[in-house]
């Protein structure tokens, strides 16, 4: 007989098994928030291995409709068999997470399926705010948050996360298929996706490095602001997370073109730093 301690403990084997980096900022939680934020976890990673892992487009689609059917029934009261899904519902009836988080999240990785290139930043970001800014907007739910401002900032902190993986990842997503930077900033900085994609990663693909990096850089400074609107259980773990991911992007812009030709992969010492310094800290500090 499965119990709601046994479909949380589900979720936890999901988060440990994904070797995430958000795995450590995640135990700075008490215990129900940890839980909570751990069940959410679970549902994204779901979610998006339907997609990467799925042997074909129509498997993958066939599986995402699945989740979303299951994800409303659950919602709706409905006795669902997935330990994932009542563990994640359980966590929304108890932090009064937004239920259109999650429909937002199934509809962001749905949009993998249903197109692998965007012509402006404006679309971009569209596909942000659903895989990413909808992620944030949830978790500050189970956090907790002082000010209403604090779902704004969690918009431009998962705009300034998802850009980081995105810049991080070019090759990994060429290699399925995706380019995810803006045809209209190729076009800026004399680029194209056709060298991308052959390999001709000439002079002016520096300056498309400093675009992008320095774009996600300013969301990043807006997402800062959250620290002050957050409760204190919240604070910690977004600190750190904001760390993380800060230096994520610091590892980026030191790869300046080379991000085109291979992943970026950050030191795992100075990863842990950067969490450190910024917990103790605050989002101001720089490294």
């Amino acid at each position: 007989m499965s119990t709601l301690a046994g479909d949380h403990r589900a979720c936890a084997a999901i988060l440990a098994r994904s070797g995430s980096s958000f795995a450590l900022p995640i135990q700075l939680l008490p215990e129900a928030k940890r839980r909570g934020t751990t069940a959410l976890y679970a549902f994204c990673r779901v979610a998006d291995d339907l997609v990467d892992d799925a042997a074909d487009a129509v498997t993958a689609a066939t599986g995402l409709e699945a989740l979303a059917a299951a994800t409303e029934a659950a919602l709706a009261g409905h006795a669902v068999d997935d330990p994932m899904l009542r563990a994640v519902v359980d966590t929304v009836r108890r932090f009064g997470v937004p239920e259109d988080c999650l429909r937002d999240i199934l509809a962001g990785v749905r949009m993998d399926l249903d197109r692998s290139r965007y012509d402006t930043l404006v679309d971009l970001e569209g596909y942000c705010d659903r895989v990413a800014s909808a992620v944030g907007i949830a978790a500050v739910h189970i956090w907790g948050f002082t000010s209403a401002e604090a779902v704004d900032l969690s918009h431009d902190c998962g705009i300034a996360f998802q850009l980081t993986n995105i810049l991080r990842d070019i090759p990994e997503d060429l290699a399925r298929g995706r380019i995810y930077l803006p045809h209209e900033d190729f076009l800026a900085c004399g680029c194209s996706e056709h060298d991308l994609a052959a390999g001709r990663i000439g002079p002016e693909f520096a300056g498309l490095a400093a675009l992008e990096t320095s774009r996600a850089g300013a969301r990043f400074a807006r997402a800062a602001q959250l620290d002050r609107v957050l409760s204190t259980d919240g604070r910690g773990v977004f600190r750190a997370m904001f760390g993380v991911y800060r230096e994520m992007l610091g590892a980026v812009r030191r790869a300046g073109p080379d991000i085109f030709r291979s992943r970026v992969k950050a030191s795992r010492p100075r990863l842990l730093v950067a969490a450190a310094a910024t917990l103790c800290c605050g989002t101001r500090w720089r490294p």
